[in-house]
């Protein structure tokens, strides 16, 4: 095992998937692709939406600008050089802008990856209702290994 790519969200499924990709990646001598994938249709948490006073009125959102969801991207990749930093394995990090699900796979296919590994968590109904989360989309459409971690 050469190279592996990790889905990196921030998240704690992410967080524990990063964990269990550098462990893998420690033991195989292998290089750590970490990638923070930004939808432009995301809004970040500080999108001007703030809380109704009674009788109030709802603050129209700020438009986001194209740099904002690219920011975030970054921010998540800082978190993760921050959980990898007492780890000795080699790194790399990507930012990249669109499908979760199409971004991972085409830097897997770019870095001729080995493995793939992606946080998951159970999903509500409204999720499960509404279509496949980007765990469910990596595995379904991969030529190459998933591990999925819990």
């Amino acid at each position: 095992m050469k190279t592996i790519v990790i889905g990196y969200d921030g998240s704690d499924a992410a967080e524990r998937a990063l964990a269990r990709a550098a462990d893998i990646a420690q033991v195989f001598s292998a290089r750590l692709v970490v990638v923070s994938v930004s939808d432009s249709a995301t809004v970040p948490a500080t999108s001007g939406f703030g809380p109704v006073a009674p009788g109030g009125t709802v603050p129209l959102p700020k438009p986001l600008s194209a740099q904002e969801p690219e920011e975030l991207a970054r921010r998540q990749l800082e978190r993760a050089r921050m959980s990898l930093a007492s780890r000795k394995v080699e790194t790399d990090y990507l930012v990249e802008l669109g499908d979760p699900a199409e971004r991972l796979l085409e830097v897997a296919d770019q870095w001729d990856a080995d493995l793939i590994v992606v946080g998951s968590r159970e999903r509500g109904f409204l999720e499960r209702l509404l279509g496949h989360s980007v765990d469910e989309a990596v595995a379904r459409r991969a030529e190459r290994d998933v591990l999925l971690v819990h």
